[in-house]
Order: C-alpha cells, then sequence, then structure tokens
C-alpha cells in the first residue's frame, strides 16, 4: 500500500471525489436505453446463487485503496549480440557408443467434441443455436450465455459500476457457462495460458466495450479459482493476475507481497497507479501458471518446411511437420521464465519428422560425433537476428518457434538444441545463462571448456556460435562464471 506525504494511506472511496466524474458514451449502453438498464440493475440485487458473492459484494463496496505500478523486469542485463563471429572449425575426439536412433510412428489425434461445445469448421451449422460462436485455433466454440451476464455494464465508471456490473453477472445464472468452460478446457488439454486466452475471447464475444469484457473476464477467472483482480486507472478497468514466477516486461502490482501482472500489457509499457482492494475473492487463489507441459490438444492444421546447411561442403537437409494452430497459440505468450520453454515439448509429429531426417545422417556414428552434428544443424539453418530486431521485444520462442522462424537468437537455439538433444540421446543438458548470452551444456564425458553446476561438470555446446563444436566455448565467456542455470527436467 502507498502512503501520501503526511503518512496517511490514499483511499478511494465509493462516493468520493474519484466517483465526482462521471462519464457516460452511447457505447456503454449499444441499444440499450438507461431506463432498461437500471432496472435490469434493480433485478440483479435479488440474492446471489453463492453465498461467497455476497461477502465478497459488501468487500467490494468497503474503501479501495492506491497502487503504484512496478515497472516490469527485463528478461537480459545486458543487449545480446549484435552478431556473432564464427568459430574456427576444429574437430573433435570420437567418443561414446555407435548410435541408433529410434523413431516411432505417430497417429494424429484431434480433440473430440464434448456435448458440441467443440464444433470443426467442417459442420459450422451444427452451432447455430450458440449464443456466441468462434474459431479457437482450429475448433469452432459455441456457448449460451445468461441474460444477467449480457446485460452487466460497467456503469457509472467508478468503484460502484464495478459493484453494479459484479450484482448482474453474480445473479446470473452463470454455473452452465462455468461448467462448459471447465468442460471444454478439459477436452483441449489447455494449460493456464490456454484457459486465459478461452475466457478473454469469450468475454470480448459478448462485450466487444473493453471495461465490460475485463469485468466478465474477472469474474470467470475468479470463478474457475484463478486469484485474478481489477484495478481502476484513469476510469478504465485493469486486468490483474497473480503469478509466483515472475512475467517479464509486464507491469505488475504487489498485494500482500503477492505480484499480480497486468498481462495484457506485456510489452506495452505502464498502466501507472491504479485504485484496487487487497482481498481475494473467497477461494480463488490459484496463481497464473504459463508452464506448458504437455501442449493443448488443437486441431490439426499441419504444414510443412525443409532446413539445410552446409557441413564440410556437404549439404543436409532436415523437413518436418507442424500444426500451425500450436504455433499461432505460443506466438500469444507473454515472456515467461527460461524453465518454461527449456521444458516445453514438440508436437510429436514435428520431432517424429526430424528424427527421421537426422537418423539418415547419424546412424552409425559415435555419440560425440552424433550430438555435434545436431549441434552443427542448430548453428547453422538459422540466420541470427535480435528479437527487437525481427519481434520488436524481446522474445523468448519455444523449440517449434526456433523451427518455424527463418531467424532467431542464442536462447532460442539453446530451447531447441537441448530438446533435441535430451530426446534424441538422452543426455542430461542445462541452460548455460549469461547477462547477455544463452549457450547450453551437456552431461557427457567429452573434454573442452567446461562449467560446474551443483556436483557435476557440465561440457558447453554454444547453438549460436557457428562452427564450434561440443566444448567450444566462445572467447568471451571463457572465463566469466556464468549468471544461471536453466534445468532441463
Amino acid at each position: 500500500m502507498r502512503h501520501n506525504k503526511d503518512g496517511e494511506p490514499k483511499s478511494f472511496r465509493l462516493f468520493g471525489r474519484f466517483s465526482l466524474i462521471l462519464f457516460l458514451s452511447t457505447s456503454l449502453f449499444s441499444s440499450q436505453s438507461f431506463s432498461e438498464f437500471k432496472n435490469s440493475q434493480v433485478k440483479s440485487f435479488s440474492k446471489y446463487k453463492d453465498e461467497k458473492d455476497n461477502a465478497f459484494n459488501k468487500y467490494l463496496k468497503e474503501q479501495w485503496k492506491a497502487y503504484d505500478v512496478f515497472k516490469g523486469t527485463p528478461l537480459y542485463e545486458k543487449p545480446k549480440p549484435k552478431e556473432i563471429a564464427p568459430a574456427q572449425i576444429k574437430k573433435i575426439k570420437s567418443v561414446g557408443p555407435k548410435i541408433s536412433i529410434k523413431v516411432h510412428k505417430v497417429k494424429s489425434v484431434e480433440p473430440k467434441p464434448v456435448q458440441k461445445f467443440i464444433i470443426f469448421k467442417e459442420a459450422k451449422k451444427e452451432i447455430i443455436k450458440k449464443e456466441i460462436s468462434f474459431d479457437f485455433y482450429g475448433s469452432y466454440l459455441g456457448f449460451d450465455m445468461p441474460t444477467g451476464i449480457k446485460k452487466a455494464r460497467f456503469y457509472p465508471q467508478n468503484q460502484k459500476g464495478i459493484t453494479n456490473f459484479f450484482d448482474s453477472v453474480a445473479s446470473s445464472d452463470y454455473h452452465s457457462l462455468i461448467g462448459d468452460i471447465k468442460k471444454v478446457s478439459t477436452n483441449m488439454n489447455l494449460n493456464d495460458w490456454g484457459v486465459y486466452l478461452l475466457v478473454l475471447k469469450i468475454s470480448s464475444e459478448v462485450h466487444p466495450s473493453k471495461d465490460n469484457s475485463n469485468l466478465l473476464s474477472w469474474f470467470i477467472f475468479n470463478k474457475l479459482g484463478y486469484a485474478v483482480k481489477v484495478g481502476l486507472a484513469k476510469r478504465h478497468i485493469v486486468l490483474l493476475h497473480y503469478s509466483k514466477k515472475i512475467i517479464y516486461s509486464t507491469p505488475n502490482y504487489s498485494f500482500s507481497n503477492k505480484q499480480f501482472y497486468v498481462v495484457s500489457n506485456y510489452s506495452k509499457g505502464n498502466v501507472g497507479r491504479l485504485y484496487s482492494y487487497k482481498q481475494n475473492y473467497p477461494g480463488a487463489n490459484k496463481p497464473l501458471d504459463l508452464a506448458l507441459k504437455t501442449l493443448p490438444n488443437f486441431k490439426s492444421n499441419m504444414k510443412s518446411k525443409t532446413l539445410s546447411f552446409n557441413e564440410l561442403g556437404k549439404n543436409y537437409k532436415v523437413s518436418f511437420e507442424f500444426n500451425q494452430n500450436l504455433i499461432d497459440f505460443m506466438a500469444t505468450y507473454p515472456q515467461a521464465d527460461y524453465e518454461t520453454y527449456f521444458n516445453a515439448p514438440l508436437d510429436s509429429r514435428t520431432y517424429s519428422s526430424i528424427a527421421k531426417d537426422i537418423k539418415k545422417y547419424v546412424d552409425g556414428k559415435k555419440a560425440g560425433d552424433a550430438m555435434n552434428f545436431v549441434l552443427h544443424f542448430v548453428q547453422k539453418s538459422f540466420k541470427y537476428a535480435r528479437d527487437n530486431a525481427q519481434f520488436g521485444r524481446e522474445k523468448v520462442m519455444f523449440a517449434a518457434e526456433t523451427l518455424y522462424f527463418n531467424k532467431s537468437d542464442c536462447e532460442d537455439r539453446a530451447v531447441l538444441y537441448s530438446y533435441l538433444i535430451k530426446k534424441l540421446f538422452g543426455v542430461g543438458v542445462i541452460g548455460v545463462k549469461y547477462k547477455d548470452h544463452m549457450a547450453t551444456a551437456l552431461y557427457v564425458p567429452m573434454s573442452g571448456d567446461s562449467v560446474k553446476a551443483g556436483q557435476r561438470k557440465f561440457v558447453l555446446a554454444d547453438p549460436t556460435f557457428i562452427n564450434a563444436s561440443i566444448g567450444q566455448s566462445m572467447p568471451k565467456y571463457k572465463s566469466i562464471r556464468p549468471d544461471s542455470f536453466v534445468i532441463v527436467k
């Protein structure tokens, strides 16, 4: 909580000076008249369907306080190198047993419809009966909306408007909607980020107004058990998600030493001071977890790509399939911690097709040579470009994204290489983080530059240092102790 100069806490009262400024635009009501809106609000004061809503409504009407923003933490302390000079080619000593990669056949599995909540594009007509419907990464979804949710409005544009909105939605028959969202989320194997996107999409379909949409999302998230708050900044609604881990480059606020992030403002600048409340909705304590341990079960939109690189005068090609719906989903991610990217899987069809081509080149080679071949594949198949030049912001890519894009930088290649090396060869690997660079290191009995993590020695392998073999570190980092290590499970 922030204080005035005299030490008194800054507060926001229901009918204080903040509420004296009323703003009304025709877009708030669309075709609904003021009298109709007023009547709908009066009706909403009927008994809530959930006793927790009674307690929370009373709390919403109490004194609010002013909170100052914390600037989003940047992922890197120093800018990454603009260019990286290639290494002198150095032959490594062949070690280990001869390799024979196993590639399992993969069957495509599509998400099954759940009581017609999920309807694929080929059968859109089946979903016409639903009040809202939309495409969600290849699947056509439909939901019915209770009247109280459709009529809820943020009016007036102050704390009172928030309680009015809450009264309307909490008095509605919302239970079926929450149940439908849970069923769809389970059926599509959505992680927290997938649920986040689904709820925001539903809310925006019901309420085109951003303020109303944010308030509906807030209500749904709380009913799903997520610790989500709303705040008021310049008479507009700000949605705040609790996360145990840092969400980088994202403005955030502290409530009882817990950080709540304005995820919608990732890499877009600060929101500034806002007014909000301290207490969570009863029972809604779940943090937003960005981990992607298993992939969402999206409808297939398979495409293919071929990567190629030259090695000692010979050209090698590696082709693979990828699901465009998964790539589009990953593109929406805010900047999570490194463990999220290093431990996310590849689509089984993507991995299988890559493994099949790599197998042609490495079967029969000794393990050291085979792992070195994969290192050179990652080094040479992409152009180097820093994220700001490519995306206009810092963006760590999932392994699937690194394969998809023609350009990448150090951590993107480290994520891809660590995944391939662990999956293809079963070798222990870690991410090696410097202030302005990311490499990997392998738990293998090979000679060369190394780092010590815990009690174990790992041999460096840098997927960005072109031509470098396992055991060759960039000269700049030979004498520098890494800032941290990323555990690859």
